[in-house]
């Protein structure tokens, strides 16, 4: 606990008033949590918190301190906003002031990455007994690791930024990393999904930099012969839902690196959305949610404690934590080979993408700059329903570097493993744009999957997309051929290949962002 508390690096110590807890069981977080009222328990065994004003990310409130190790190196933008050493200081002492004050503060050491060569121990303070029990389940139990830069993240969720103005601050809510003293402060937010992701974010600077490992934000998991698949997409396009197939073995659901050993997980656990959760279609998320579990955000059916999956009252963005080993078939390594196959989701809100096609390296480079979805209703403040969006890596929230640094990367691990095979896969809408068309079955997407995973088209021909000049499969098991070509679905086709031709437009415009 000392270790966590004294900060050297920081020059601050925290010398609390309050109740201190370190390193408790779930069992007993789940105790204080419900004794203190921070959250409720669920029929099911989970813990159910409501997280206040913010119940998505906002992304428009990250800062990262601009130094000697950041200043050439940080992709400074509207999403790495810089801010001095002084600011930093500033807020530390404010966060260590209300820290210092807090009743009671709850301390954890835990790993990220399951490689020791690439991970890190971070120690994390907060003052809620369920935010710690969101990092027991998303972070690693502490292990050795071979780099010793420690980090550290202090949680004041409850905090408001005094003079947030005076310090060019956009709201009294910030997250602000510091890659030189190592050390992440995350302020007026009780959103779990911060926590979280603020480490990512410095691994997607940790791991390109220092060790030629290429981070990203994808889901992975791997079949009985030892075949990985890998998933990219953001957030509600379908990560976490595909990769969770009761046929294969998951190795994580959000966050890997991929070195010339192979595939590797950052994180112990998974963070899944829940809304319309059914057992019969994702029966392996759904089974997660037990003791030892944490939803957000989630609303009770009425006069019981039964969660009810399909009230978005207080956010679309309903999630739920759980530690990975929750999935009945898992990769307890955490580890594998280099992918067989990559699946680039994309939740397409004109309608005109192919639900499945297959990619050349040059097309898996340009989607992957591109990463374009829609913005799920509640992942993010201020979205309340579908907006078409580019996001470049299918993170670009969360990569401090120029995002040609983690394409060309990808690139080079394609190039060098020739038996990859990239796919772009439609989750989103057909028939027409979203209001109009509807939305692809979840069962013919798996359906889709599952035949690419298991060779169904390997023999299969393909016909170019007119527009994209994508390769689409004319057949595929278990799926309609008439599915497999978007514009046969639009009753007028002149305004399928309109509405195509201006998407494309978006591609090319939000492209040249990159090459220039």
């Amino acid at each position: 606990m000392q270790k966590i508390l004294q900060e050297s690096l920081s020059g601050l110590v925290l010398e609390p008033k309050g109740e201190l807890y370190s390193e408790l069981a779930p069992s007993e977080l789940i105790e204080h949590a419900v004794e203190k009222r921070e959250a409720t328990l669920s029929s099911s065994g989970a813990l159910n918190i409501m997280t206040g004003t913010f119940t998505g990310r906002s992304p428009r409130d990250r800062y990262i301190v601009r130094d000697e190790i950041t200043e050439d190196v940080i992709h400074w933008n509207d999403v790495n906003q810089g801010v001095s050493t002084d600011v930093f200081e500033a807020l530390e002492r404010q966060v260590k002031k209300y820290l210092d004050a807090s009743k009671a503060l709850y301390t954890r050491t835990a790993n990220i990455a399951t490689y020791v060569k690439y991970g890190r121990k971070i120690h994390f303070v907060t003052e809620l007994a369920a935010q710690d029990l969101f990092i027991s389940n998303m972070f690693l139990p502490e292990e050795e690791v071979e780099n010793h830069r420690d980090w550290t993240v202090w949680v004041a969720s409850l905090l408001k930024t005094e003079k947030f103005e005076d310090l060019g601050l956009r709201a009294s809510n910030a997250v602000v990393l510091d890659f030189t003293k190592r050390k992440v402060l995350i302020i007026g937010t009780a959103y779990t999904g911060e926590i979280k992701k603020s480490m990512f974010s410095v691994m997607n600077f940790v791991l390109p930099q220092e060790h030629n490992v290429l981070s990203m934000h994808c889901s992975a998991n791997m079949g009985k012969h030892g075949d990985t698949a890998l998933f990219f997409g953001l957030s509600g396009t379908g990560k976490t839902t595909l990769s969770a197939d009761h046929d294969r073995y998951l190795i994580g659901d959000d966050e890997h690196g991929w070195s010339d050993d192979g595939i590797f997980n950052l994180e112990g656990g998974c963070y899944a959305k829940c809304i319309n959760l059914k057992v019969e279609s994702e029966p392996d998320i759904f089974g997660a949610i037990r003791f030892g579990a944490l939803t957000e955000n989630m609303v009770f059916l009425p006069n019981s404690r039964h969660l009810d999956y399909s009230n978005s009252s207080v956010t679309e963005n309903i999630r739920v934590s759980y530690p990975i080993n929750y999935i009945p078939n898992v990769v307890k390594i955490n580890r594998s080979a280099a992918p067989k196959h990559i699946f680039f989701l994309t939740a397409d809100a004109f309608g005109v993408l192919p639900p499945l096609s297959k990619l050349t390296v040059e097309q898996a480079m340009y989607y992957f700059l591109n990463g374009y979805t829609a913005k799920v209703a509640g992942t993010e403040v201020g979205v309340a329903e579908p907006v078409a969006t580019f996001s470049a890596c299918f993170g670009q929230a969360f990569l401090p570097l120029h995002a040609m640094r983690y394409a060309e990367m990808l690139r080079d691990r394609l190039q060098q493993d020739t038996t990859t095979q990239v796919w772009l896969v439609n989750t989103g809408w057909i028939g027409g744009p979203y209001g109009v068309g509807r939305r692809i079955p979840l069962y013919h997407t798996r359906a889709m999957i599952r035949a690419v995973m298991q060779g169904a088209l390997d023999d299969e021909h393909f016909v170019q997309h007119p527009v994209f000049d994508l390769a689409m499969p004319i057949a595929c098991p278990q799926v309609p051929d008439t599915i497999l070509d978007p514009q046969s679905l639009w009753q007028d086709p002149d305004s399928y290949t309109h509405k195509a031709q201006e998407l494309k437009d978006l591609f090319e415009q939000n492209y040249q962002k990159y090459v220039h």
